[in-house]
């Protein structure tokens, strides 16, 4: 696409129009600050700072509806002010959210296999693919939830993109965001790591720690999704500011441009959050994911100012301690997955167990709510499946799915 770089007043400045840079009044020169307009609090922040001037790359400005590029709401509405789709029960949604994820890396794969090749990107079944996950998300969250943890060590950058955009919409959804910009956070998420198939594999997969230079190149995989992504027409900016934003910290030590914290919205502060949780549970070919009860410590951690404080408590709420789909051991022995949580007790959530570790061998599947105190049982951790010899999927699917 051919750049139509113009020079524009701030007054003219809409929500939408990629700038390129901006004039300093006190100086008069020109400042490199590219990116798009995604909210009124940003043209604000430009007007107190005095700007007068900007030049715009107008071929990248956004066609959509100004309705749709809005922060999100500074508090939380009440339950009540927002439609609710039509939940569904949990085994109903986890068959059609199977068919949905494993479709989904189907497309991983083949946008990954195309932008290698240079071809053009096939926007239509991305943007059908992501907002059936955010129907499935609203149907019963569960499912996916569920899915999202079960992990294939080789597929992490497929499954991580995935799974970034299943939990983008869960938390979004907790956080009482509209629907129609769920959708464009979770399509952000899907492509928030595109430009990693730019980087060389020798460092893509190296199982051990990045020299300084090949650090710099892997984290040119966020300059290389945004330059992948600007070239398609039908990205909104809430979804192109994911992709750009995702490694950006609220400390102002986040890459690729060191964004200052208050200059990064909710949007970018919840992607950093979930991105970097999924990196840690995750499964690697040199790495074991770390349990989330872990991970959630160290996005709380004092000291680590990288990440909103606030967000990560909502967060860590959303998911619950023990996420949906998470293996546990109970203290009589039993072995379970996590089926459900409870929000008004979240240590004592929903366990369908299938496995006893003192008889070292299978029981029937059973669901029990811990909170029950007939059951007299509880949480003594979390497990690896690797721990018993397990073999987790085929417990999975007898459990959740084969019903």
């Amino acid at each position: 696409m051919t750049e139509k770089l113009t020079k524009i007043t701030l007054p003219q400045l809409k929500l939408g129009m990629y700038v390129v840079s901006i004039v300093n009044p006190k100086k008069n020169i020109n400042i490199k600050s590219e990116g798009y307009i995604s909210s009124q609090t940003t043209i604000e922040k430009l007007k107190k700072s005095g700007i007068k001037h900007l030049t715009i790359d107008a071929s990248k400005t956004k066609k959509e509806s100004t309705s749709i590029i809005v922060d999100p709401p500074k508090e939380k509405p009440n339950k009540t002010e927002l439609p609710q789709q039509q939940k569904v029960s949990f085994s109903a949604e986890m068959n059609n959210a199977k068919v949905l994820y494993n479709d989904a890396k189907v497309l991983q794969k083949k946008l990954l296999h195309d932008i290698s090749k240079d071809k053009q990107l096939d926007m239509e079944t991305i943007h059908n693919t992501t907002n059936a996950i955010v129907d499935s998300v609203f149907k019963n969250e569960d499912a996916l939830a569920c899915l999202s943890r079960l992990r294939v060590k080789d597929e992490y950058l497929i499954e991580h993109s995935l799974n970034v955009a299943i939990l983008m919409s869960i938390f979004a959804k907790h956080l009482k965001v509209e629907k129609v910009i769920i959708e464009q956070l979770a399509l952000g998420a899907f492509l928030h790591d595109i430009g990693k198939i730019k980087v060389p594999d020798t460092i893509l997969h190296k199982p051990g720690k990045f020299t300084d230079d090949e650090y710099e190149q892997m984290k040119k995989h966020v300059e290389y999704g945004v330059e992948i992504i600007s070239q398609e027409t039908h990205i909104s900016a809430i979804s192109h500011s994911v992709v750009k934003l995702h490694h950006e910290r609220v400390d102002g030590n986040g890459y690729p441009s060191k964004v200052p914290g208050e200059e990064l919205d909710s949007y970018a502060r919840m992607i950093a959050i979930v991105d970097s949780y999924d990196a840690m549970t995750a499964d690697r070919v040199y790495k074991k994911g770390m349990a989330p009860i872990k991970a959630f410590k160290i996005l709380r951690s004092e000291d680590n100012t990288g990440y909103d404080k606030e967000l990560v408590e909502q967060f860590i709420q959303c998911l619950g301690i023990y996420p949906v789909g998470t293996l546990v051991k109970l203290a009589s022995g039993k072995l379970g997955l996590i089926s459900a949580l409870n929000n008004s007790k979240p240590l004592n959530p929903f366990v369908k167990v299938f496995y006893n570790a003192r008889l070292n061998q299978a029981i029937p599947i059973k669901e029990i709510d811990l909170s029950l105190g007939k059951h007299h049982d509880q949480i003594e951790s979390c497990i690896r499946p690797e721990d018993f010899s397990l073999n987790l999927l085929g417990f999975f699917k007898m459990a959740f799915i084969d019903q």
